[in-house]
């Protein structure tokens, strides 16, 4: 047994350096993909600002197919997220709040999971998302492109006003505070 600990460390040693070498390279394309997609990315979500919020349909976390319109009338914050995105999982309890705070206003979150539905599910339940989750790996990332995520920049948030006209859109991680100075001028 003491003569494998030798090899154990030297196994543990190279897939550190394997683990680094990865994580190098992924972070090293993050910030490709920041430096030479950022402004185009801006600019593509940008030119939706003061356009129709496209129509969708996803099914929600029970299978149900639910379709944007159901949400007309209200001013809707559509936030594409994945339960591994650590941005994503920051912002949530934020977002259980302030549907709580102004939903009586005509505020309605609606979430979009690029993910499966049973990490959804325990995401949801961990977090007492008090809001509609729809579901959709494939078909969610083209409601994001049609949105002008064309990048699949996580999380992704678009704030539509009761015209169902794009008002906001927030690549990266939302606050409180942008949401309620958006919604404050909307509600």
């Amino acid at each position: 047994m003491a003569s494998n600990t030798p090899q154990k460390k030297k196994l543990l040693k190279y897939t550190a350096y394997l683990l680094t070498f990865v994580v190098g390279m992924w972070g090293g394309r993050l910030l490709i993909d920041q430096i030479t997609g950022n402004a185009q990315g801006r600019e593509a979500a940008q030119s939706m600002v003061n356009q129709a919020a496209p129509e969708f349909s996803l099914p929600d976390i029970t299978g149900t197919l639910r379709n944007s319109r159901e949400w007309d009338g209200k001013v809707v914050i559509l936030n594409f997220w994945a339960t591994w995105c650590p941005p994503c999982r920051s912002e949530t309890p934020m977002f259980v709040e302030v549907q709580e705070q102004y939903s009586a206003t005509g505020l309605q979150f609606v979430g979009i999971a690029i993910d499966n539905a049973e990490s959804v599910q325990d995401f949801m339940d961990t977090y007492g998302i008090n809001y509609p989750m729809l579901i959709g790996e494939d078909s969610a990332i083209e409601v994001a492109k049609d949105y002008g995520n064309r990048y699949g920049a996580l999380p992704y948030t678009v704030i539509i006003d009761r015209n169902r006209k794009i008002q906001f859109i927030q690549r990266g991680e939302m606050t409180r505070e942008i949401i309620e100075n958006t919604i404050s001028q909307l509600l």
